[in-house]
């Protein structure tokens, strides 16, 4: 039996009168990558900010790893912890060199000692190839190194799911792959991801499972990627529209 990693049931978020999610279910097993896509506005990274209480529901349920997001006991900080997040907009701070940017969380939120946390932060900047910038700061960085520090940064903390919220979406087009590499190796590692992108080719090649949203915040297809892009003649009117758009680019 495959281990439940997140679990999105019957999940509805409004902002005022407007509905930003319509009755969303998603389940994620461990070591799956799931792909989210729709057309913008469609609620894709409201889905994925659900799954770590960064965007609060109204109705339905959310579990990572058997732990009730939604429910006012939870321990958020804890939560969060061991789900890392990667932004759009890297979010590191600015007035920190890499390698504190990469200890500063291990030390506050999971008690770590300065030399473990360091031990642990160059560790992951390696992985991602930047042991080398260990000392400079955000701003020396180009947008993809920035990027890759931000991937860094989530593993440090040892997370049970990685979630990317459109990660590349502000990178210029020759940096995108170095972070795209990155995330497939972690694919490739077992590690669960569920990642809002705009790259096919990344789905294509990683992504267990393709969901794809449609404004409204309603959940249209939630298939595995060979039936998303292999048999567009199964999928809704609406997903066929949005595949003709991106993959004739």
């Amino acid at each position: 039996m495959a281990e439940k990693m997140i679990e999105i049931k019957n999940v509805s978020k409004w902002y005022g009168p407007v509905q930003v999610l319509n009755d969303c279910n998603v389940s994620i097993d461990k070591g799956d990558v799931v792909v989210v896509c729709g057309p913008s506005g469609s609620g894709k990274s409201t889905l994925i900010k659900t799954v770590n209480a960064l965007e609060p529901i109204q109705k339905g349920d959310i579990t990572v790893n058997g732990v009730h997001v939604n429910n006012a006991k939870t321990d958020l900080p804890k939560l969060r912890s061991k789900v890392g997040m990667v932004f759009q907009h890297f979010e590191l701070f600015p007035h920190l060199s890499v390698t504190e940017n990469l200890t500063i969380a291990q030390v506050k939120v999971l008690g770590r000692s300065l030399d473990e946390a360091k031990t642990r932060g160059l560790k992951m900047l390696d992985r991602v190839g930047l042991m080398a910038h260990k000392d400079k700061f955000p701003g020396q960085l180009s947008g993809g190194q920035q990027q890759r520090v931000a991937i860094a940064r989530a593993l440090s903390m040892d997370p049970i799911v990685m979630l990317f919220d459109e990660p590349t979406s502000a990178l210029d087009p020759e940096m995108v792959g170095e972070v795209l590499d990155v995330m497939v190796s972690l694919a490739k590692e077992g590690m669960t991801m569920m990642c809002v992108t705009h790259e096919m080719g990344f789905a294509r090649k990683v992504a267990s499972r393709v969901i794809f949203i449609d404004v409204g915040g309603r959940i249209l297809e939630d298939c595995s990627k060979d039936e998303f892009f292999g048999h567009p003649e199964n999928r809704q009117p609406r997903t066929k529209d949005f595949l003709n758009k991106i993959l004739q680019h």
